[in-house]
This record gives C-alpha cells, structure tokens and sequence, in this order.
C-alpha cells in the first residue's frame, strides 16, 4: 500500500510539474455574483475580466439583479446594471476585450424567466449580433431537449459531467460549471492533498474531453488557490475581488520563473574561518538591492544551495540613511565605504556636504591597494562610493574625473564612453580582454564590459562577472602587497525596480559565482576575510510559491522602489565572526579596520 501512494504521489508531482511549465491556456477571470460589487459590471469590467455573473429574479415582469426577492432593490435591474453599461462601454470603444461572457443565472422560474430575458435581449441588437458578447444561462434552466429551442445568441451552462448523446444539444452549451465544494473542502492555503487533487484535476480533464471551457464555483479565494486552478487548466477562475484576480493572475508569467542557470556550489575548507589570524586581503562583495528573500530565491532555484549559504558567520544590517527612512545605493554606498551615514544620493561625503575619507583612501596611506569591479557602469552609485566625493549621484562628469585621481589600481564595469580621454595620462592601462587582466603587469588597469550599460545574464552577459572578479584577484595579489577589492552585483536591483523574477533569480545565481571565486581565493590564500552582503532591499519582494524539482520560482512584489527592511551580511575567513550580529550599515567600515588593526 505504502508503495503504491509513493508512485501515485510521484506520478501526481509529475503531472502538476508539467501542467505549470507547460500552461497554454489563456487565464480567464469570472467575476462571481457581480451585482454584489460595490460597483457591478464596471469594476469587473475595468479590469479585463472575461466573464461576468449576475443573479435574476422575474417579479411584476421587471428582471432584477438580485438572488431572491427579499434582496430586491428598486432599480437594480439587468438592464440599468449590466446591459445599458455594456452597450455604452462598447459605443464608446471603451476596455480591450476580445470576449465578453454574461452569465445570468436564473433565479426564479426557468422558462418565463428566460423568455422575459429574451425580449429584453432582442431590444439591444448591438449587444446579441456582437461576436465578442456572449450569453449564457445559469442557474434555473430548461430542460436539455429545450435547449435547441432558444435563439442563437443564448447558450447554457452545464452543470453536470454526464455526456449528451445530442450533437445540437451540446453546441448550446457555452462551459462547463461544477461546485468545487463536491470535490475538496480545501480553504486555499497551503496546498491541495492528493486525494482531493486527483478528484479536481479530473472533472476537470472529464470536461475538456467534451471540448468544453471548465469552471469550479465555490472556491476558495485566494492567491494560492487562483494559480493552483489556473495551473490545474481551469478555463475561467472564480473570484469574488475582480480587481485582485486580475492584478493577481495577468501578472503571473511575469512573476514566474524556471531557472536554466546554475552556480557550482563550493565547500569551504573552514581552515581560516573565524581564526584570529593576520588579514592581508578583504573582498567585500555588494548585491546591489539583494535581501534575504532576493537570495533565498536564488537558494531555491539553484536546488536548495549556493556557496553563500555554506558560510557560517552571519549577521544582519540596518541600512537607514542619514535623512530617510530608506535609503538609496548612493547613501548606503558610502556608508559602507566611510563609516558614515550620509543623506540620500550623496556620493563620499557627509551630512554637511564635506568629503569623507573612503576605505580606499585610508587604506592607501597603509600601503594597501584596492580594486572596484561592478555589473554596473563604473560611474554608478555604489563603485564611485568607494573613490568618488559628490553632492549627487548624478553627477557623472564629476563622479569620472574622481576615477581618475583615485586611488584604485584596479577598475571593472560599463560606461567606457563616458570617457574620452587618453588614459595613459592618468596611469592606468586599458584591458581588452577579461583574461588579460590576469596577466597584466601595470600598476594600474582597467577593464570596461560594455560601452555603456553592461548587459544582465538574460542579455547574455555570461560568466563575466565571476571571470572577473577571478582575474582582478590574480593581478591584485601578484602585486605581492595587501589588497582590498569592492564587488558588485548591480543587475539584482535593476530587475527588483522592474519586479521582474526571472532578472532577480539569474542575477542572484550569478552573483554567487563571484562569491564562489572569492571564497576559493580566501581558502588558497588563508590570509583574505570575504564579507558579502547589500546596500539595501529592492521591491519587497516575496516567494509565495514554487517548486524544487523544476526550479520553479512565483515571486511578489509590495513596490518598485528600495524598502527599509534589514539585508544579510555574511563573512569568511580570519576574524568573521566580527561580523555576526545587528547592527548599522556604516559598522561595517569600522569593524573592517579593526580587524585590519588600523582602526584608531
């Protein structure tokens, strides 16, 4: 017995798996008993849903809009609540509906009601000769052999899986309506059992073998439930929160994602980590807007681990800036690059709008060089925090004079066309190639990815990222002198701004590339402290849903901007168990000199 329910389980897996990565059908949206809504018709209109549902109950020859006569209220009828609204939204070529369905279900006696209907309907030929308006009767219906009787423009909703031995009969019927309720008790959260799987997706297969569209009524009414029926090939969602659904469900293959990228997760030797040993080298590796659910997505979809989550000393920042409760890349930036919390779109100085040493520059004086490498223009936000000194992050002809005059001996990132000038006048090397950064003997080198914004992974960027933040580490450690190298993941904001999860996850699994060749570097050298955290969170993001197996990850959004929320930080090698704990953003500056044992 036991045996059997696992290769059911499996098979039922299997097949939910398929049904979600292979999802064809257009999601349709029914709005259940419309005339309930605070405003009918027009809110569900508005919203693009593809089905309508109103009660009526014939009373005095007037069709109300209601369930039953004791909830009659004067007015409301058929025609001043959805027909007359109907046509006018049409004349006036208001929404972009490619199909209207109008379901009416009868409350009261079939037959005369339906007739009272009907001469109503003809009144509004606009309506009954229009291909992309349809009729259908719910509800109290005639008997099936009466079906073929009414006029063309009427069809019926079924509410019963037994076939028809009648061809005429079964081309007046528009869908297929059962009560979830007969089949699961379940209440929308969590997930559907087994059993009640079974039993669901089968009426469901049971009506599209007739070849005709399949709602549930009754259903629970939630996120959850809205994409494991849309998933399970319902044809038409019941909703009660038009707007909801909508919002909900036409955003959804933008919100899912099936992850085809990989990171190689790598185990630490632990050998240095959380010694107090001597530090020679600090990588500090910023994902730009990358929070905890921005990472465990990309946990999730990369199977469950990444390098990042095999470290062991973590903490977690608060990243307010000096004037607002959320905080910008710039203000951040140089939190983290100075110590001090700033204003918003400040870049390297303070509140008063003096500069302020960054940890480049101090540690220049100690004989120590420094690197910045980003997936963002060289000029952007969180790079020019490590050697720049502007009022404004826009300030990008200022921002790339100080590039020039820094004290970097190693830059990577976009914008090469910000610059036209001669280099070889300001002491640094142009690379052409990623893997010549390795090689190269200068003092000081840059390297440009792309002539202005540099390409994501969905753009086919490739392993860029990790290639170099592994050739940066070569020519920085072959100069034989202690180094501290910035890097950034700036794409995983980008695509947070855009709340789009394909972007975020892929950036994310990149990103941990570079972690990878960083904590390699840390286990050969056993002198190099690696910290990795973000400046701050993106979007809001969550992960309501997904699955393991097919790397399948649903994620929300709460905005489009930064949020206030706290972001990880986690740390590698000699001294990173300085870094567990809460603490402000610009903490991390000073407990890097103090483990460098250069803090005053």
């Amino acid at each position: 017995m036991f045996r059997r329910f696992n290769i059911l389980a499996f098979l039922l897996c299997t097949s939910f798996q398929f049904v979600v990565a292979q999802q064809t059908h257009l999601i349709k949206i029914h709005s259940h008993n419309d005339y309930h809504q605070t405003v009918p018709f027009w809110n569900a209109y508005s919203n693009g849903l593809h089905s309508i549902e109103v009660d009526i109950y014939l009373k005095n020859d007037t069709l109300y809009a209601t369930h039953g006569v004791s909830e009659i209220i004067p007015g409301r009828t058929i025609e001043t609540l959805y027909l007359q609204p109907l046509k006018r939204a049409l004349t006036l070529q208001l929404g972009e509906h490619k199909h209207l369905q109008l379901l009416i279900d009868i409350k009261s006696e079939a037959y005369a009601t339906l007739n009272k209907l009907i001469a109503i309907l003809d009144t509004y030929p606009t309506l009954i000769n229009n291909p992309k308006v349809s009729f259908v009767i719910s509800g109290n219906e005639p008997k099936l052999k009466d079906f073929t009787s009414y006029p063309d423009y009427i069809q019926f909703d079924y509410q019963s899986l037994n076939d028809i031995n009648d061809k005429a009969i079964w081309d007046k019927i528009a869908l297929i309506s059962l009560s979830f309720k007969t089949f699961s008790a379940w209440n929308g959260y969590g997930r559907l059992t087994a059993p009640d799987y079974i039993k669901v997706k089968t009426a469901i297969d049971k009506a599209h073998s007739y070849n005709k569209p399949f709602r549930y009524w009754a259903t629970p009414d939630s996120k959850t439930a809205w994409k494991a029926l849309s998933d399970l090939g319902v044809d038409f969602i019941n909703t009660d929160n038009p707007y909801g659904a909508s919002a909900y469900l036409n955003t959804l293959s933008q919100r899912v994602y099936y992850n085809k990228t990989s990171s190689k997760v790598y185990t630490p030797t632990y050998k240095s980590d959380k010694t107090e040993t001597p530090i020679k080298q600090v990588i500090l590796l910023i994902g730009d807007g990358n929070g905890l659910t921005q990472i465990s997505s990309s946990v999730l979809a990369n199977g469950g681990q990444l390098t990042l989550t095999q470290l062991k000393s973590i903490g977690f920042l608060k990243t307010q800036s000096a004037d607002d409760f959320t905080t910008d890349s710039a203000a951040a930036g140089t939190a983290l690059a100075t110590g001090s919390k700033t204003y918003n779109r400040a870049i390297g100085i303070d509140v008063n709008g003096l500069p302020i040493a960054n940890i480049t520059e101090v540690l220049s004086e100690k004989g120590v060089l420094s690197g910045c490498i980003t997936t963002d223009k060289i000029t952007g936000a969180t790079p020019a925090s490590f050697y720049g000194h502007q009022k404004d992050r826009d300030h990008i002809k200022e921002i790339a004079n100080d590039l020039l005059t820094s004290k970097l001996s190693l830059f990577i990132g976009g914008g090469a066309n910000i610059f036209k000038i001669n280099w070889d006048s300001y002491g640094f090397s142009i690379i052409k190639q990623p893997d010549d950064i390795s090689r190269s003997t200068a003092d000081k080198i840059g390297y440009f990815m792309a002539e202005d914004d540099v390409p994501s992974i969905l753009e086919g960027r490739g392993n860029l990222l990790a290639d170099a933040t592994r050739n940066g580490l070569t020519f920085l450690h072959a100069k034989n002198t202690p180094f501290f190298l910035m890097v950034e993941a700036a794409k995983i904001d980008s695509y947070g701004h855009d709340n789009n999860v394909s972007g975020i996850v892929s950036e994310g699994i990149d990103f941990d590339k570079a972690i990878t060749e960083a904590i390699k570097f840390a286990d050969q050298t056993g002198d190099t402290l690696v910290i990795v955290t973000a400046d701050h969170e993106t979007s809001g993001y969550s992960i309501p849903q997904g699955n393991l197996k097919n790397k399948m990850i649903e994620g929300s959004f709460t905005t489009h901007d930064h949020t206030g929320t706290m972001v990880p930080i986690f740390a590698y090698g000699p001294y990173s168990h300085e870094f567990t704990g809460v603490y402000e953003n610009n903490e991390v500056f000073h407990k890097i000199l103090k483990v460098l044992d250069l803090h005053p």
